[in-house]
């Protein structure tokens, strides 16, 4: 076993060549590219290649070796130490360089994981130009990619509690490189397959993202960083797909916004020295040793919880389907149902925005890419302010204030018409973009906040996956509504409705989480006495 970057990669040559492979499969894959470069990149109904066939090949292998180098064979008789170290140093601390840098190579990872799905309402005009499909048709590819993001979600999450944190973040950036050839297949079903697994990759950084800062984060600070690096990172994640749009598709095509994965993808991996494995994930399967590393990096200790010896209790499996019993049903279904509602407006409403841009107010796509880009520029700062409401006033409240207010927001593009003011699109865009950022930049931490160590990234992971049924479902039902009432009335309201359910049910059930430690809310959502719950219930 070998520490590398202050947590574990077992097998350091296997992980290494493993990398080395995924970037040399998708290296075969641009010679094609480059040689369409006459005919504007445009690759249709062209052949593939024998050099793009065995890059397949070299990918596939890369990801098994890079897989068996990071996760160890489970010790399924592991010691639950959790409740044999109190984590008040952890709590207390102040925030260091360490926590610092962290919290920039995740928000990294968060841009990474949300400009992906962010570019599918960008490749789709150059997409069905290329390929003389439909809007039905094309909006066959956001499904495919919302599918892949909604079941990688829940995947990743489980395998974030099983293995670890950093592991199944690595492993996640490395597949999330390789399906950047989804820029280099010749049809459209290929497209639809790439991009499924584009979005299974994606899918996983979003909730081991906020579960590992959760349990690295001092509890003081935890609630308004967390929603703060969400906010940023949503923000971060449009404005990246809007400002690649429009500076390099002119250029290189759409296909270009998919090879981006190559660039962006490498740098995770190569910034992960700066990531830890969670202590509390680690004391869970009795690895002191590296839990001291992990800490260690920070400046703290780990203590004991008492002076006397602690005592050892055996690691019991935490289920999956524990979500859905007592005392998180309640909790799970809300949250999961304010995912929802956030991804049919964001998946529905912005996916088609830049093609009702064109359609409704007949502008080209570069001045369109362009209006909402600076939107979405204008939008980041919102997210301060979404911080400072939710870990210093309530996380509840703002929650539901952020919902309502998204839903103001649609109100008023439905009573937009083509002949208004671009300066007034602009501000209703923005309005959404802060409205939206800030939902989803509180829903990932709040959801990970409700669950113990041994459940909190597969809840996270259920709750992103919640958010992506949306665009599941969205995308397809926004096609069929532009069909049959073009513009943005009917759009707008049919999303605003489910806005206000969420703010209604999170009113009426939601718990209050800004300022508490991790303990206390088990201990606070966990009412019921230990001996019934204690098989589930957990203190790390």
């Amino acid at each position: 076993m070998k520490l590398e970057g202050h947590a574990t990669i077992y097998h350091r040559l296997a992980f290494w060549l493993g990398t080395v492979f995924i970037v040399t499969g998708v290296s075969f894959h641009l010679p094609d590219f480059v040689a369409a470069r006459d005919m504007h990149y445009m690759m249709s109904c062209m052949p593939m290649s024998k050099l793009m066939l065995c890059g397949m090949g070299f990918i596939v292998t890369g990801i098994a070796m890079s897989a068996y180098g990071l996760f160890p064979v489970r010790n399924e008789k592991a010691i639950n130490l959790s409740g044999a170290y109190q984590f008040h140093t952890l709590d207390n601390a102040r925030l260091s360089r360490a926590h610092w840098q962290l919290v920039v190579v995740l928000g990294l990872a968060l841009v990474v994981d949300v400009m992906k799905p962010a570019t599918i309402g960008f490749v789709l005009p150059g997409m069905q130009r290329e390929y003389g499909i439909t809007p039905a048709t094309a909006s066959l590819l956001a499904l495919s990619a919302m599918l892949g993001t909604t079941a990688g979600s829940v995947l990743w999450g489980i395998l974030a509690d099983r293995f670890g944190r950093r592991g199944s973040i690595l492993l996640a950036a490395l597949m999330f490189i390789s399906t950047c050839i989804c820029g280099t297949m010749p049809t459209f079903e290929w497209n639809l397959c790439m991009c499924f697994f584009m979005g299974l990759s994606a899918g996983g950084l979003l909730p081991i993202v906020f579960a590992l800062l959760a349990e690295m984060t001092p509890a003081r600070h935890r609630g308004w960083l967390s929603v703060l690096l969400g906010g940023l990172g949503s923000a971060g994640g449009y404005l990246a797909a809007s400002a690649a749009a429009a500076w390099l598709e002119p250029i290189f095509s759409w296909r270009v916004l998919w090879l981006l994965n190559l660039p962006t993808g490498l740098l995770v991996v190569l910034l992960s020295r700066f990531i830890p494995e969670s202590p509390r994930f680690l004391l869970h399967d009795g690895r002191v040793a590296e839990a001291q590393h992990s800490l260690a990096r920070f400046g703290i200790k780990l203590v004991p919880a008492s002076a006397t010896a602690p005592r050892e209790t055996a690691s019991q499996a935490v289920e999956f389907k524990q979500l859905f019993r007592k005392p998180y049903l309640t909790l799970t279904l809300t949250v999961c149902f304010y995912g929802v509602a956030w991804g049919l407006v964001n998946w529905g409403f912005l996916t088609w925005l830049p093609s009702i841009l064109r359609d409704y107010l007949h502008l080209n796509d570069k001045i369109a890419y362009q209006l909402l880009a600076k939107s979405a520029l204008f939008a980041m700062p919102g997210c301060v302010l979404v911080a400072w409401l939710y870990g210093f006033w309530s996380s509840k409240r703002t929650m539901v204030f952020f919902a309502i207010g998204t839903a103001a927001t649609l109100a008023g593009f439905a009573t937009f018409k083509p002949d208004d003011s671009q300066t007034l699109f602009s501000l209703l865009t923005v309005a959404l973009l802060i409205g939206l950022g800030g939902m989803i930049a509180m829903l990932l931490p709040y959801s990970t906040e409700l669950y113990p160590t041994k459940l909190r990234a597969s809840g996270g992971g259920l709750t992103a996956s919640s958010s992506k049924i949306g665009g599941v479902v969205g995308p397809s039902a926004i096609a069929l509504i532009l069909t049959a009432f073009p513009g943005l009335t009917i759009p707008a309201l049919s999303l605003a409705a489910p806005l206000l359910l969420a703010a209604a049910a999170l009113w009426l059930t939601g718990k209050e989480t800004a300022g508490k430690r991790l303990e206390e809310l088990q201990e606070t959502l966990d009412n019921l006495p230990t001996r019934k719950y204690g098989r589930f219930r957990e203190t790390g």
